[in-house]
């Protein structure tokens, strides 16, 4: 992935009402982390990534 990082994968067949991407992501976010949530197709995988020179932003 050309300028991310990689904080954390998630298989995408979590169970039905959890969103534990979104979840690791907004509590990185709360710790002042630009985290987000993106698909990787091919492993089929939700990955909670922060772009390169955006890691240390202040939490909105």
């Amino acid at each position: 992935m050309n300028g991310r990082v990689v904080l954390e994968r998630f298989p995408a067949g979590g169970p039905r009402g959890s969103w534990p991407a979104e979840e690791f992501a907004r509590a990185r976010r709360s710790e002042g982390q630009c985290a987000e949530v993106v698909m990787d197709l091919a492993t089929d995988a939700f990955l909670v990534i922060v772009r390169r020179g955006q890691g240390e932003h202040a939490a909105a």
